[in-house]
């Protein structure tokens, strides 16, 4: 053997796979089943003791699956990871593994709108508090900190404004507060962005987005940094204490550096079920085979496109890091100097009724909530994923009356931009 590592392509296509033992198969299979046959009573009992790893059932555990987690953790450069249902799975899980009633954690005010949903009212149902933030001032984060801040979230490149968050300068605050800095790197992928390199302790992603890239499975991951002390002070009980469902396993002590995603499995995949299927899985696992291919792509043909309506008459604004002129285009040069992704934001100068008009005119485009497919999307967030907030939450999460949201596709750039053109050219 050589002590050579694998490229990130090379990881793409092989990280976590073998050929399958019984049939020589190269392709990881679907192994759709919902349980697994024991060798005897005692490998039963190592394995619901956590004395051994194996499967038990579909929803805890599925080899598809532990391949997918493999090549995700190997990408990112975590420990270990876990595959859910979801993105907004994997964010439940992440957290309650950390929280407890009562306590709190601080995240970005530049979020998903589905997520600021989740923290601000679903959260509430099981006693935690969200507090926010502001991606561009470092300080409002620190100000925030408390005796009950447990976790700092952050997104690192913000969906909808494809806003590029400083990683490391909150990672840094997070580390004053000796509270673990979770990144959701979904719009980013570890391709463009490498969360745990700049201080994230644990990384989300929904891997319905750019992982399995093609907007045909709905999945979630979450990836264990492996670099955080569980047991500091007590303040993570259900990583540090004696777990009484588990003849009293210390799951830190017992697992140490991904003891994290371990706990996600155990406590919280095990007892709340949002499992992804196996079929679900392998279509991800597939699409993250082109993954560096694919992100490439879809940040040169989102610079131009970009470019294009920065200079269109009817474009009052353009927010996308890729671009020069843009506020955050020095974070993206440190951050994500392989291009600025697929996603961003801009705004007409007709307001709301021209938003709408844009995405009624479109033709190439596919009006869906959905991000991160080979197809070029399109939406208008004030109408639709971001209506369940107030004006003053929209504004505050860049999605105001008159943003457009695109997330380009890997189409022909010439094509992509003849159809916003068309498009743009029937707005009064």
């Amino acid at each position: 053997m050589t002590d050579h590592t694998p490229g990130f392509s090379t990881l793409a296509i092989h990280a976590g796979a073998a050929p399958d033992p019984t049939t020589g198969a190269r392709v990881t299979p679907i192994y759709q089943t919902a349980s697994y046959v024991f060798e005897d009573v005692d490998h039963a009992a190592k394995l619901f003791g956590l004395e051994a790893f194996g499967n038990i059932y579909t929803r805890i555990n599925n080899p598809t699956q532990s391949v997918l987690e493999e090549r995700v953790a190997a990408l990112e450069g975590g420990t270990a990871a876990l595959a859910v249902a979801s993105g907004h799975a994997a964010q439940l899980l992440v957290f309650h593994t950390l929280l407890q009633p009562g306590d709190e954690f601080i995240a970005s005010r530049k979020l998903y709108g589905g997520s600021i949903n989740q923290f601000t009212n679903s959260f509430k149902n099981f006693g935690w508090n969200v507090v926010w933030a502001d991606p561009a001032d470092i300080s409002s984060f620190e100000k925030a900190v408390s005796p009950r801040t447990k976790a700092i979230f952050i997104e690192s490149i913000a969906n909808p404004g494809g806003i590029v968050t400083d990683i490391a300068a909150i990672a840094q605050v997070a580390k004053r507060a000796g509270v673990p800095l979770i990144v959701d790197n979904t719009l980013a992928s570890p391709y463009l962005v490498k969360p745990i390199e700049h201080g994230a302790d644990i990384v989300v992603h929904s891997a319905t987005k750019f992982l399995g890239g093609h907007g045909n499975s709905v999945g979630g991951v979450i990836v264990d940094g492996g670099s955080f002390d569980w047991s500091r002070e007590g303040r993570y009980p259900m990583l540090s204490e004696p777990r009484p469902e588990y003849n009293g396993v210390v799951l830190h002590k017992t697992f140490g550096n991904f003891a994290f995603a371990i706990a996600c499995r155990v406590l919280g995949l095990r007892d709340l079920g949002p499992a992804i299927s196996p079929f679900n899985a392998f279509l991800i696992l597939t699409g993250i085979e082109t993954l560096p291919l694919r992100m490439q792509r879809h940040s040169d043909n989102a610079k131009a496109v970009a470019e294009f309506l920065s200079n269109h008459p009817k474009v009052a604004w353009v927010s996308y890091a890729g671009l020069p002129g843009d506020r955050y285009h020095t974070l993206q040069e440190k951050y994500a100097p392989k291009g600025a992704g697929a996603v961003f934001t801009f705004g007409l100068k007709g307001g709301y009724d021209a938003g709408i008009a844009l995405v009624k005119n479109v033709e190439l485009f596919s009006h869906l909530a959905n991000v991160g497919d080979t197809r070029s999307l399109i939406i208008h967030p004030a109408s639709t994923t971001h209506r369940q907030l107030t004006d003053a939450q929209k504004s505050a999460a860049g999605a105001g009356p008159d943003v457009v949201r695109l997330s380009v596709g890997i189409e022909d750039v010439a094509d992509i931009i003849a159809d916003l053109t068309q498009a743009l050219d029937q707005i009064d």
